[in-house]
């Protein structure tokens, strides 16, 4: 007996021993630590994608978003790690707030419009669809053409883009991840605002009613081409969970153009013109696979503009210092 309680005592040591030798190399080293971690995280992601294909439901998003915040916070406190949650579940309100304005909308007993973006569009142009005109003078044949493969590419870093600045950013500088976010936030909460209000069929389904002519809906067949079914599959998936009434405003046009407006203070000028073929190419594509009207997009856009206008309004009449710290969003 005197013997099991003397292995049971040396376990005991030993446990204690390794605990506290994690802990010491993780207080003396963090920094490495943590991009060790990154690093591991990095890994996993990319493994993620090749085995399961891209992220694009929110709930895959949000947990993605929470593992990056738990990889990159190894070493530091237990205040840090519940500032770690209370900022993870910021986003993930973001996120779930559009997967359930599609309720609200049934809730509020809000109608589906088909008509009214249709006619807006048709205004713009002259009577014509430009979903339509699009796909009558691009291809659409079975046969791609080049130009479909970065279209496919640009329409998928809307899964991608938005949540990985905020990670990198939240990562590496917690201050600007205040800044993304809270204009990301203002973004988020007027378009599911609308979407609540004013849910509106897509062209793609309104041309499954009959409302406009004819239209393919051609956004994920580049990636089948390129031999990543993976990703066509999780799109068609994605699909299928997703609110398809959330068309007003495109929020895909939207982040892409935010993403870029955020970091335009650091870029030289040249870049700047640069840059803007990200949200120039997302609204070409989203025309052309028939998932926004043009108006969504110009919708987008100027959600954007209203959401920076309020978050520069909001950090103007806010001591530096609040901002710093980030007691505010």
């Amino acid at each position: 007996m005197c013997v099991a309680h003397s292995k049971k005592r040396r376990h005991n040591d030993f446990t204690k021993l390794v605990n506290l030798s994690v802990t010491t190399f993780l207080q003396r080293k963090p920094t490495r630590t943590r991009v060790v971690a990154i690093a591991l995280y990095l890994a996993l992601f990319a493994w993620s994608i090749k085995r399961f294909g891209l992220p694009v439901d929110r709930i895959a998003v949000t947990g993605w978003v929470l593992i990056a915040f738990i990889f990159a916070n190894v070493g530091r406190s237990w205040k840090d790690q519940f500032a770690m949650l209370r900022d993870w579940s910021i986003f993930a309100g973001m996120l779930f707030a559009y997967e359930y304005s599609r309720g609200l909308s049934d809730q509020l007993g809000r109608p589906i419009s088909y008509l009214a973006v249709r006619n807006f569009d048709r205004a713009l142009f002259f009577g014509t669809d430009p979903n339509v005109w699009m796909q009558q003078h691009l291809n659409i044949s079975k046969v791609l053409s080049w130009y479909e493969y970065p279209l496919a590419v640009t329409y998928m870093t809307h899964f991608i883009l938005p949540p990985g600045v905020a990670v990198v950013l939240w990562w590496f500088n917690r201050d600007e991840w205040v800044r993304y976010v809270r204009r990301l936030s203002i973004l988020f909460f007027l378009s599911c605002a609308t979407f609540a209000a004013f849910p509106v069929a897509p062209p793609w389904l309104a041309a499954k009613q009959g409302y406009i002519a004819p239209l393919q809906r051609i956004t994920a067949r580049a990636w089948s081409h390129m031999g990543i079914k993976s990703v066509s599959k999780v799109f068609d998936r994605g699909t299928a969970i997703t609110n398809p009434y959330a068309a007003m405003p495109s929020l895909h046009a939207a982040c892409a153009l935010l993403v870029v407006l955020f970091f335009f203070p650091y870029m030289p000028k040249w870049l700047r013109i640069i840059s803007l073929a990200l949200p120039a190419s997302m609204a070409i594509c989203l025309v052309y696979f028939g998932e926004h009207y043009v108006a969504d997009i110009l919708a987008g856009w100027l959600y954007v503009g209203v959401s920076c206008w309020l978050a520069n309004k909001w950090e103007r009449h806010r001591p530096s210092s609040v901002i710093r710290s980030g007691s505010y969003l």
